[in-house]
């Protein structure tokens, strides 16, 4: 994906992500003033999809902005994930390469 893309590193003070206080991090990218908050893992179960969602949501208050697309990579999804993932709204793909760049 082109655009501007970086890692975004914050403090959870209240513990909304992981239940107690703890350092978020997500990768960014700003795309044509669209912002794609993406997951790279190496899998995925259902409760990592749960998170990622969360961290999505700790993003979207902290900076006043919604996500257009969220959006996880990862070449091994678990099936309870992907059911998760898909009533949350994340995009899930097995690779980078197959992400789709609108």
């Amino acid at each position: 994906m082109s655009g501007h893309d970086a890692s975004e590193y914050a403090f959870d003070a209240e513990g909304t992500v992981f239940g107690r206080p703890d350092q978020i991090e997500l990768d960014i990218i700003i795309k044509n003033g669209s912002l794609i908050i993406c997951e790279l893992k190496s899998s995925v179960d259902k409760p990592a999809m749960y998170t990622f969602e969360r961290k999505v949501r700790f993003y979207e208050r902290r900076h006043r902005r919604q996500a257009n697309r969220m959006i996880v990579v990862s070449p091994m999804i678990d099936h309870r994930a992907r059911r998760v993932g898909e009533k949350l709204g994340i995009e899930m793909y097995p690779d980078s390469l197959d992400v789709p760049v609108t």
